[in-house]
């Protein structure tokens, strides 16, 4: 076999269907890894991938059902649902869309007590690539979504202030934990900090 065949065989070896275990999930979250990091969250996507992780966009999709989950899944954070949180915050009167979103994400981090927070945070803020990656992801695919349904002016702030917010829940329920905000129900917590979101979501902004 000449050198050019060879080449042709291994590149097709590569990029052929890889068996479904264990040992190829992990193939691909390094290679989704690389590429949400060199090309950004947005840029990425499932074909993209599996090209870099040499195996064929038809396993990727194997384990991954869409680019969000394969984020979530290449943070650690494979259980994280953003849409669902998305669906929570948004199916309802607009008057009580903060309330429901902050007890749809604090719910979310209290399935485990907290611990994938107080693991994943610290290794994402670490790591200057991954924590630039984040305001995007939030952007796309949590924060964005629901204040464009919304059709309110001056959309990126209200996110950013929105996510100020939730930041410091997070913050000071898991990783600094302060009672009793740290010990109150979801249904505590949302009652008492959906009103600040909801100001930011639906009311008017004070001019800079």
């Amino acid at each position: 076999m000449t050198g050019e065949g060879r080449d042709a065989g291994a590149t097709s070896a590569r990029r052929g269907r890889r068996p479904a275990g264990q040992d190829t999930r992990d193939l691909v979250l390094a290679g989704a890894r690389e590429e949400f990091r060199e090309r950004g969250y947005e840029a990425a996507s499932l074909r993209s991938v599996a090209r870099r992780a040499g195996v064929d966009p038809g396993t990727v999709r194997h384990w991954f059902a869409d680019k969000t989950r394969l984020f979530t899944a290449s943070l650690g954070l494979a259980d994280i649902d953003p849409a669902a949180v998305v669906r929570a915050a948004a199916v309802g009167p607009v008057g009580s869309m903060g309330e429901r979103l902050v007890r749809a994400v604090v719910e979310v981090w209290d399935t485990d007590g907290g611990e994938t927070v107080r693991l994943v945070v610290p290794a994402v803020m670490s790591d200057p690539a991954l924590r630039a990656l984040l305001p995007q992801f939030l952007g796309a695919e949590l924060l964005g979504p629901i204040v464009r349904r919304l059709d309110v002016a001056d959309a990126g702030l209200r996110s950013a202030l929105v996510a100020s917010q939730m930041a410091g829940v997070l913050l000071t329920r898991f990783l600094v934990p302060i009672d009793p905000l740290a010990s109150l129900p979801p249904d505590r917590v949302a009652a008492l900090v959906g009103p600040t979101v909801q100001r930011y979501l639906t009311g008017d902004l004070p001019d800079a």
